[in-house]
């Protein structure tokens, strides 16, 4: 290919394609997930931090677009929710706290909190997002957003765990914050915000898809 790469997000979830394609539209560039172009690749998450998994992710994806013949500019992130009463938990294996459905995940969680006090029941979102470049180049940026554990589930909006993730300043749920409203705060948004100026060098008509700093 010529000119410059494409912008390729390695996640086939619904709930971060939707963010994803908001969060990025400053940019002004098509933006493709793996099922945009056929692609199943399956990565396991071996890591033992969001950036490694991030990273795994990531060159996966890249490796796969550059059989095709695709130039592409590559992000893929890895987040979790941070316990501080559970020390931490279940951090990077947020997605696969306990086998089932996001509510399935949430219910277990309510119940190690159990009897856990309101102030007691701090925690955050962590995202940590990799971008390559299509020479391989790696950068990383993270996004937190700080919060509390509610006791019990409310709102319909979001995903994962954000029913239960209270926003003390917003007197609601990330679930119950419309959809513009959470892509301004969320660890991922705040990822990605971070990581815009680059992107845009990256993606630049003029650019060669080389990382420079």
């Amino acid at each position: 290919m010529s000119g410059a790469p494409v912008l390729f997000v390695a996640t086939s979830n619904e709930g971060k394609k939707r963010e994803y394609r908001d969060l990025l539209a400053p940019l002004r560039v098509p933006v493709l997930f793996p099922p945009d172009l056929g692609l199943r690749v399956e990565v396991v998450e071996s890591g033992a931090t969001y950036a490694e998994n991030a990273r795994l992710k990531a060159m996966a994806h890249l490796h796969a677009l550059r059989e095709r013949g695709v130039e592409a500019v590559v992000l893929a992130d890895d987040s979790g929710l941070e316990v501080d009463a559970l020390e931490g938990a279940p951090g990077i294996r947020s997605a696969r706290y306990t086998p089932g459905s996001d509510e399935d995940r949430i219910a277990a969680l309510l119940r190690h909190l159990e009897g856990v006090p309101w102030e007691q029941r701090t925690g955050r979102f962590r995202c940590v997002l990799a971008v390559v470049s299509s020479d391989g180049a790696l950068r990383f940026f993270e996004g937190i957003c700080e919060g509390v554990i509610a006791t019990e589930p409310a709102g319909e909006g979001g995903f994962g765990y954000d029913p239960v993730f209270y926003l003390p300043d917003r007197g609601c749920t990330m679930a119950q914050l419309p959809p513009g409203e959470k892509n301004r705060i969320s660890h991922r948004a705040r990822a990605v915000q971070a990581a815009i100026p680059l992107l845009r060098r990256l993606l630049s008509s003029s650019g060669s898809g080389v990382l420079r700093l």
